[in-house]
């Protein structure tokens, strides 16, 4: 008797372990060592850093990501672009980037590198830099940067340096840019998201046409609003800036729908590419 209920206390320790353990070790076998996801999406417009990338056209944009367990990550990303926006006869985007993500309770944190590469376009003997008029732009367009970031429940900040000349503008290393943003869930598919940024552009000198100079740093800003339907994200967002790109006195973010090897605006028709407009999209994670 004694025995059998030995036995069954035993049983029932076993058991009450067992459940216990049971979600811990299921949680675990949920978190996958690698992940890879895909995303697509339509824009009516494609901004970078707040700038008019495709000259105020719809842009299709895409790309994979690969996660590590360990927070290693690679990933890749598309768009189309405007010639005009200083990509000399290309019309692609293509980014490479690769880093390390971490948490540490609701602090989140990441550091890697971003290479942004133009296939196609091609700089020849362009004079970019009023500041170094002896330094030209050769070859195809490209950017190479570092990055670290932080997070915070909804809110996020990150900071990156150019490794390389900003987009091929000559001297122009060191140009940073600093990144302030909020994403919040408002429950049932709804979201709501705002950022800051500015760029510190290094080492830039152009003359516009009254005699005036800028050095192309400029602050950017958006608002938006996400709608989740199904695992197809509806956005509308306003995005703004202050950078200089005045037509009528040829200031620096004047852009063109065309742009000739040699630097110059070659198109037939012109926009201040940092003024304010609203945006739609449509995306999905996949």
């Amino acid at each position: 008797m004694k025995k059998n209920s030995t036995s069954v206390r035993s049983f029932v320790a076993l058991a009450l372990v067992a459940s216990l353990s049971a979600p811990l070790f299921a949680d675990e076998a949920t978190m996958p060592e690698h992940t890879l996801t895909g995303n697509l999406g339509l824009f009516s417009s494609y901004r970078f850093r707040g700038i008019d990338q495709t000259f105020g056209k719809p842009a299709l944009q895409g790309g994979f990501d690969y996660s590590h367990a360990s927070g290693i990550y690679l990933g890749n990303w598309n768009s189309n672009v405007s010639s005009g926006a200083g990509y000399p006869e290309g019309n692609l985007e293509m980014d490479f980037y690769g880093g390390y993500k971490f948490t540490a309770g609701d602090f989140g944190f990441d550091i890697g590198a971003l290479y942004y590469y133009y296939p196609g376009s091609k700089y020849s003997g362009a004079a970019l830099n009023g500041k170094y008029p002896g330094k030209t732009a050769d070859g195809t367009v490209s950017n190479g940067e570092i990055y670290v970031g932080a997070s915070w429940k909804f809110l996020s900040l990150k900071y990156s340096y150019a490794v390389t000349d900003y987009f091929s503008i000559p001297e122009t290393d060191g140009t940073s840019y600093l990144d302030l943003a909020a994403n919040y869930d408002l429950g049932d598919g709804w979201g709501v998201n705002a950022h800051v940024g500015h760029l510190f552009m290094k080492d830039l000198r152009y003359t516009n046409a009254d005699g005036s100079t800028d050095n192309g740093s400029y602050t950017d800003w958006k608002l938006g609003v996400t709608k989740d339907l199904s695992g197809w994200v509806l956005g509308a967002a306003y995005i703004g800036t202050d950078a200089q790109g005045k037509c009528a006195n040829g200031e620096f973010y004047c852009f063109s729908n065309s742009l000739g090897s040699n630097g110059v605006q070659n198109g037939s028709k012109t926009k201040d590419a940092g003024r304010g407009t609203a945006v739609l999209s449509v995306s999905r994670t996949f």
